[in-house]
């Protein structure tokens, strides 16, 4: 029988009407329009972070892409000399508007501008010149058809007169000194700066040298008189030599000869110069070695042949202690003889010039050849590159200037020196390295990322086998077990601890941790072990304890009584760490490390980073995946329990399958969190690219190197352009893990969606 109560009156009064619940049409409409204004928020919010991250990686972009331009050459108009003869060795100033050139009167100095001869006493007036080296460290050595020698300084002074820059040449030449006693004609000089003085070079024969070392001792009374140490080298060689170069420091001669071969003359001691075998360099055996030059350092020795080939040579160092010369590199080929070399004052870049003309542009630190000028008419002359390596000249045998504009501002860059292996100077063998700066002006740049990368993931991995272990159990243990009021309080504290500063985190554990990690290493791998086994015996213990007084406690706040048991177990592996030392590892576990598993041990490791990055990222993953596992409707659990399952079996069956999309999340923003620190890194690991996995070796991560390189690095410059690059790796990296995450919890949510 239904009931009537619903047409009965309220008491106090008739029953009103109800009231629409859309309310008056301003009412709406104002609401609406309120909602429309929200909507624009809101999108246009969206919108504006979207254009900021492309913004951004519109700006890194253009700064690092043109790392990967390829390097190119223009022409300029010739420029024509009044002169005569092909001359010896050209050069110009560092601002391309003066050229000087070695003929058979001495130096002759020109205006780019009109090729008219500059009036600058450039002859030497000691008799015809034969032989010139090229100019280096402001000083050119000029041997002379007589036997004789003359060194000369030549500089360009900048000026400016009426606020226009004018660049005025200087040169002086030295009194003339005897190179070859028999009087007979200098050719293929070389010289060297040695610690006491000049050294010269040249060839007075098929298969003999002359050497003369220049000293000047220095006495109470001021400079004393030179000495001339003169030295005639027969060769027992059955070739004749064809090229001749001298690394700066005069330590090594090397002797190019006609049938192919290369032999190296140990000068360190100039009385007693000592001939080594000599070894085939040529392309083929019987292929004349034409060229011979020294690359900016004097560490890498360039190789041209009568084929056309080029190579690059060093001294290496074996393990035994002994040195041996190998090749290095090989370039593009020329299509006839290399007649000369012209090696760039700024970096490892040279130029090879063939008797046809033909000019190639190469680099030795990317083995490449950048870029192939083609022949001039006329007998070709000496080709160099201009001080800034931003242009090249070429004069040939009528006095006609060929110039070309140079644009190669990042040689030192191309995808296999970056990620690749490559070959630098005084390394046994191609590696990987990152080493921006020097403390030289001829350092080799070594721009190898991968030392980076494996520093970046290796951070990563140490903090997250911490990390992903600690916050999930945790998590897992608040969210199912633990008592409301407690997890009340420790939840918050947790979270807390994401907004401790990393630069604060860094300090202490590269201060505090590190130090005295070191003192109780064999106690932290034994904690684990411990600390579980006191939590088993624990647990144990207490289930023996009658259920009356079990039950006196609340559920899940059993948790405060493991607290006295992970303290005790600390302290107790930190002693038997100290036994195990003294007993079992000879008293020094750092040097049982080595001897036994080859590792060694650096104070600020991968282990410290690990312990204070994983601090960092544990509040992260614990929120979001706590999150998650809270959030699993309860009618999930109680059907689980309602069916005989035990908490235990409900947490792990039922819970933590639906939270998986939540807790994969947590995860990977706790991989991004730990791929993008810096200060932890930067502090507490010592900041050494170094590639391996020793966990007892520090590293350098992406971000860090960007922290400590940017400062330094010039705009625009091949060191700034790089770090641009890393940082677009570093986003790469972020970008490519959280998408993937991302597909992968959209895959994990429609599985589970059902339950």
């Amino acid at each position: 029988m239904q009931t009537q109560q619903s047409e009965l009156p309220r008491a106090g009064g008739p029953e009103r009407p109800a009231r629409p619940p859309s309310g008056s049409p301003a009412r709406v409409a104002r609401r609406r329009a309120l909602d429309r204004v929200a909507r624009g928020i809101v999108t246009l919010g969206g919108i504006s972070v979207i254009a900021s991250i492309v913004a951004i990686l519109f700006v890194i972009a253009m700064e690092m892409l043109p790392l990967f331009r390829s390097s190119s050459v223009s022409p300029l108009a010739p420029v024509v000399l009044r002169s005569e003869g092909l001359p010896l060795a050209v050069g110009s100033d560092e601002y391309r508007e003066i050229l000087w050139t070695a003929g058979a009167s001495g130096l002759s100095f020109y205006s780019l501008s009109d090729g008219s001869r500059l009036p600058i006493d450039g002859d030497l007036k000691a008799g015809a010149v034969s032989s010139s080296t090229a100019l280096s460290q402001g000083t050119i050595a000029l041997g002379l058809s007589d036997g004789r020698a003359v060194l000369a300084q030549l500089s360009f002074a900048l000026g400016y007169v009426d606020g226009k820059r004018k660049v005025e040449p200087r040169f002086k030449a030295d009194p003339p000194v005897t190179l070859d006693a028999a009087g007979r004609p200098v050719r293929h000089l070389v010289r060297a700066l040695t610690d006491s003085g000049p050294l010269l070079a040249s060839v007075s024969g098929p298969r003999e040298l002359s050497i003369l070392t220049l000293k000047r001792k220095k006495s109470l009374m001021g400079e004393g008189k030179l000495q001339e140490l003169r030295k005639t080298l027969p060769l027992e060689i059955d070739s004749e030599i064809s090229a001749l170069a001298v690394d700066l420091r005069g330590e090594d001669l090397y002797a190019g000869l006609r049938d192919g071969r290369l032999l190296r003359i140990d000068l360190r001691d100039p009385e007693t110069p000592k001939p080594a075998v000599p070894i085939l360099a040529a392309s083929r055996p019987g292929t004349a070695i034409t060229a011979l030059a020294f690359l900016n350092g004097e560490r890498t020795l360039a190789l041209g042949d009568a084929a056309g080939a080029v190579s690059t040579w060093q001294m290496l160092r074996s393990e035994e202690g002994s040195y041996y010369l190998t090749r290095v590199h090989a370039f593009d080929p020329h299509d006839a003889p290399i007649a000369s070399f012209g090696p760039s004052l700024r970096d490892k870049g040279f130029l090879s010039a063939d008797a046809k003309g033909a000019i190639h542009l190469n680099h030795s630190t990317t083995a490449g050849t950048l870029v192939k000028v083609p022949a001039t008419d006329g007998t070709p002359g000496a080709a160099v590159l201009t001080p800034k390596s931003d242009g090249i000249v070429s004069v040939n045998s009528t006095g006609k200037v060929y110039r070309w504009d140079v644009r190669n501002p990042h040689p030192e860059t191309t995808l296999r020196s970056l990620f690749g292996s490559v070959w630098y100077e005084g390394y046994p063998e191609p590696d990987t390295v990152w080493q921006s700066t020097g403390g030289t002006d001829d350092f080799e740049p070594k721009f190898g990322l991968y030392p980076l990368i494996v520093g970046t993931l290796k951070g990563t991995f140490y903090a997250l086998i911490l990390a992903v272990p600690l916050a999930l159990l945790s998590a897992l243990y608040v969210s199912q077990f633990m008592h409301p009021a407690l997890k009340q309080n420790i939840k918050p504290l947790i979270e807390v601890m994401a907004a401790l500063p990393s630069v604060v985190l860094g300090f202490i554990a590269a201060l505090w941790l590190a130090p005295n990690l070191e003192r109780r290493i064999p106690g932290i791998f034994l904690l684990p072990i411990v600390e579980t086994a006191l939590i088993l015996l624990t647990v144990a213990a207490w289930r023996s304890v009658p259920l009356g007084f079990r039950q006196r406690f609340r559920h899940g706040s059993e948790v405060a009584l493991i607290i006295p048991v992970v303290l005790i177990g600390a302290a107790l592996s930190f002693w038997l760490g100290g036994v195990l030392e003294a007993s079992a590892l000879g008293g020094d576990y750092q040097a049982w490390f080595l001897r036994v598993l080859g590792l060694s041990y650096d104070q600020r490791n991968s282990v410290v980073v690990g312990l204070a990055m994983g601090f960092a990222v544990i509040p992260i993953i614990f929120t979001i995946a706590e999150d998650s596992l809270s959030n699993v409707p309860p009618y999930l659990a109680a059907g689980s329990l309602a069916l005989g399952a035990t908490r235990w079996q409900t947490a792990l069956k039922v819970v933590l399958p639906s939270a998986s999309p939540g807790i994969f999340s947590a995860i990977m923003i706790g991989f991004g969190r730990a791929v993008g620190e810096t200060m932890i890194v930067l502090m507490a690991t010592g900041n050494t690219p170094v590639m391996n996995w020793n966990p007892f070796k520090g590293f350098r991560a992406l971000s860090a190197n960007i922290a400590v390189e940017l400062p330094e690095a010039a705009v625009g410059g091949t060191l700034y352009r790089v770090l641009f690059l890393t940082a677009f790796l570093l986003f790469l990296m972020t970008f490519t893990v959280n998408t993937l995450a991302e597909l992968i919890r959209l895959r994990l949510r429609k599985k589970f969606q059902q339950l």
